[in-house]
């Protein structure tokens, strides 16, 4: 596959949230390729490579029974490169509301290679207007 298109980002973001909501980490290599760099922000240092990634994702998450929905919209793919709007609402308060961008650059064989993440909460998400 020379280019991605939205059918084909929906399906990896089906994939991506089967592997989170999946025990351990073996689905991890469906989705993302061995030498994937994964960003949890723009100013984060990449988590990099299957292996890392497998023990960053084991750490971050409560579990594959987290209770969590997940929407998402694909806002834009050009050639392997996407750009998808998610929001995480987690059942657990503590752990709260995100909305997210993801830059997603894919292999030819559709799988991820680089994973930048640009959470916002809704703190975050305060405009000042006015004086």
């Amino acid at each position: 596959m020379t280019s991605m298109d939205r059918t084909d980002v929906v399906r990896w973001i089906q994939a991506y949230e089967r592997a989170w909501r999946s025990p351990g980490t073996d689905q991890l290599a469906m989705v993302f390729a061995p030498e994937v760099t994964y960003r949890t922000s723009p100013w984060a240092e990449p988590v990099t490579g299957l292996d890392a990634l497998a023990l960053f994702w084991e750490h971050e998450r409560a579990g594959p029974d987290e209770g969590f929905a997940m929407h998402s919209e694909v806002v834009a793919v050009e050639g392997r490169t996407a750009v998808v709007r998610v929001s995480v609402d987690y059942d657990d308060a503590t752990v709260g509301r995100w909305r997210d961008l993801w830059v997603l650059q894919f292999t030819t064989g559709g799988r991820c290679l680089a994973f930048e993440e640009w959470p916002f909460a809704p703190e975050e998400g305060q405009a000042v207007v006015g004086p």
